[in-house]
């Protein structure tokens, strides 16, 4: 497991909340969705629906990931933002941590983009590789500042498609696994951080009842 799980009783951080829909700020460590066996019941979903039973799930997060997650409220509104994820109309932005120094991309803007498929490592699911018969994969990322004393890079991340565990397998493939990743990272690199140093930090929509613009922000706390 990634990190040790927030306490039941951690408050919910609704950061917006209207009819049709939620944004909560998700601690690292909490499932974003039930999973198997009695001890993984307790995630953001179930804890959300506590306090709005019609919350539904729209996308996840990665356990170990922190940040800013969608929820809508009811079915109509559920197909709704499905289908802005499916046009690609739900931008997201990360930032993380990673190890060694990441040289800043030779673009004007200072954007590089990491375009490798992502396949299903079967033998050791749920585990991802990078595979050319895989999916397509598309990270555009940028270096924001260099840790000496740590040997370390902060960098920003925007997921262009949104596979299963893409951005921690995008940075492993650049040789700078994100510090703290229990999954991908090798052993001291792992124990350079308690947890997993990816937290969803931006999330920019269109409203789909109303078409004004909703944009939000979370800091990382690290």
């Amino acid at each position: 497991m990634d990190t040790d799980m927030p306490a039941a009783d951690t408050p919910l951080q609704i950061l917006y909340a209207d009819d049709s829909l939620l944004v909560l700020n998700k601690p690292s460590g909490l499932l974003s969705v039930p999973g198997r066996g009695e001890d993984k019941q307790d995630c953001l979903s179930r804890r959300a629906q506590s306090l709005c039973p019609d919350a539904l799930v729209v996308h996840r997060l990665d356990m170990a990931t922190s940040g800013l997650m969608l929820m809508a409220r009811g079915a109509a509104m559920q197909r709704a933002l499905s289908q802005l994820f499916e046009r690609r109309e739900v931008h997201k932005r990360y930032l993380a941590v990673v190890d060694g120094r990441l040289a800043s991309a030779s673009s004007a803007d200072g954007w590089g983009l990491i375009d490798l498929p992502i396949a299903v490592d079967w033998p050791r699911r749920p585990l991802r590789i990078i595979d050319a018969a895989g999916k397509p994969s598309q990270t555009r990322w940028r270096s924001l500042a260099f840790d000496d004393a740590a040997d370390s890079t902060r960098v920003e991340l925007e997921p262009v498609t949104g596979r299963s565990h893409q951005l921690r397998v995008h940075l492993q493939a650049l040789g700078h696994p994100i510090l703290g990743d229990a999954l991908y990272a090798p052993g001291a690199v792992q124990a350079s951080s308690p947890r997993l140093l990816l937290h969803a930090c931006a999330l920019r929509l269109l409203h789909p009842a109303t078409g004004a613009p909703l944009s939000f922000e979370s800091p990382p706390d690290f």
